[in-house]
C-alpha cells in the first residue's frame, strides 16, 4: 500500500499536469519545411504534440514548454510530405479546445507541481488559431480530451480503484453522472472552434483528427495493478471508460466535423483496435513506460506513425493528390 500511495501521489500530480499542463506553441518555435506550395497548420493537444519520451525527443531551441517531439505525427508527415506542405506546428500538450480557439496557455513543460521543469517558467503561448490565416490550405486539429477532462477522470479512477482487487466499478459509480455534461461541453466548444478556424482560413480543408483505441474491447487482457497498463483501475471501469467516455468522445468529434462542409473527420480508432495499451505491440503507453517514465496513456512513436499514415492520406485527398 505504501508503494501504491507513493505512485498515486505522483500520478495525482501528473494528472493535474496532463489536464492543465501537458500546453499551444509560439509561432517562432515551429519548424516549417523548406519552400512548398501549400501551407499546413497542425493544431492540437498532447496526442498531436507527442510530449512523452516514447514519442521522441523535444526539438525546439529555445523550448517553449509545449513538448513537441520529433516522432509526433506532424513531424513524421513533415518528413514524408515536406515537398508538398509547409508545416507550422503549434500543437501543445494539455491544450483544451478553448486553447486552440481563443485562450492563451502558460506551459510548464515536463514539470510537476513541487518539481518544476528546469526551464520553468515559460512565457505564455497564444491561442493556436492565431497560426491560421487566409493563406492556410490545410488545417489538422486533434483536441477534445482535455476539455472532456480525461486526465482528471483517469486520475480519479486510479485513486478509486485502490484496494478494490480489480472488482466492481468504483469509478463509474462516482463519475458517470457527470460525463454527459462533459461531452456536451466538448461538442459546443468543438463547433465553435471549427467555426473560428473556417472564418480565419475560409479556403482551408480542416481535418478533425480523432483519438486512437486506448482500451481493448476485451479488458481481461489488462492486468490489475500493472502500472505499465492501467494500474489499479478495475476491469469494469475500463469497460465503462471505453464505451461511455472515450468512444463517445470520438463520436462527438466526428459529428461536429460533419456539420461543416470544409471539415472531415480522420478516424484513428478502428484501425488501432488491436494496439491498445494492453495489447502486445501497443501503440499507446500505459500509466508508466519502462523504466518508470510517466506516460499517462499517450501514443508512442508507433502510434504516431499510425496517425501519420491516416492523416497523410487525408491531407493528400484534401488537395486532390492520390
Amino acid at each position: 500500500m505504501a508503494r501504491f500511495r507513493a505512485r498515486l501521489a505522483l500520478l495525482g500530480s501528473a494528472a493535474t499536469l496532463a489536464a492543465a499542463a501537458l500546453a499551444p506553441a509560439q509561432l517562432a518555435g515551429a519548424q516549417p519545411a523548406a519552400a512548398a506550395d501549400r501551407q499546413w497548420v497542425a493544431l492540437g493537444d498532447s496526442y498531436t504534440a507527442g510530449v512523452i519520451p516514447a514519442a521522441g525527443d523535444t526539438f525546439e531551441v529555445p523550448r517553449d514548454g509545449c513538448e513537441r517531439t520529433d516522432r509526433s505525427y506532424p513531424q513524421v508527415i513533415d518528413r514524408d510530405l515536406g515537398s508538398l506542405f509547409d508545416l507550422t506546428n503549434v500543437s501543445c500538450g494539455a491544450a483544451a479546445i478553448e486553447n486552440v480557439t481563443f485562450r492563451a496557455q502558460e506551459p510548464i513543460g515536463r514539470g510537476l507541481p513541487g518539481n518544476p521543469d528546469p526551464d520553468y517558467p515559460f512565457p505564455p503561448v497564444p491561442p493556436q488559431s492565431e497560426a491560421v490565416g487566409p493563406g492556410t490550405d490545410v488545417i489538422t486539429v486533434g483536441a477534445g480530451g482535455n476539455t472532456l477532462g480525461f486526465a482528471d477522470i483517469l486520475g480519479r479512477c486510479l485513486e478509486l480503484g485502490q484496494g478494490s482487487g480489480g472488482v466492481g466499478t468504483p469509478c463509474k459509480d462516482g463519475l458517470a453522472a457527470g460525463v454527459p455534461a462533459r461531452l456536451n461541453t466538448v461538442r459546443s466548444d468543438y463547433d465553435e472552434m471549427l467555426t473560428v478556424l473556417h472564418e480565419r482560413a475560409p479556403h482551408a480543408k480542416i481535418l478533425a483528427v480523432g483519438y486512437p483505441t486506448v482500451i481493448p474491447e476485451d479488458t481481461s487482457q489488462c492486468e490489475y495493478d500493472n502500472w505499465e497498463q492501467f494500474g489499479p483501475i478495475t476491469q469494469g471501469d475500463l469497460d465503462w471508460l471505453r464505451t461511455d467516455v472515450l468512444e463517445p468522445l470520438d463520436n462527438v468529434i466526428e459529428k461536429s466535423a460533419g456539420t461543416l462542409d470544409a471539415a472531415r473527420f480522420v478516424d484513428l480508432y478502428d484501425s488501432s483496435r488491436n494496439h491498445s495499451v494492453c495489447d502486445a505491440g501497443a501503440w499507446v503507453e500505459g500509466i508508466l513506460t519502462p523504466p518508470g517514465q510517466l506516460s499517462l496513456v499517450h501514443p508512442n512513436a508507433r502510434g504516431h506513425r499510425h496517425a501519420a499514415d491516416h492523416v497523410e492520406a487525408a491531407m493528400l485527398d484534401a488537395i486532390g493528390v492520390n
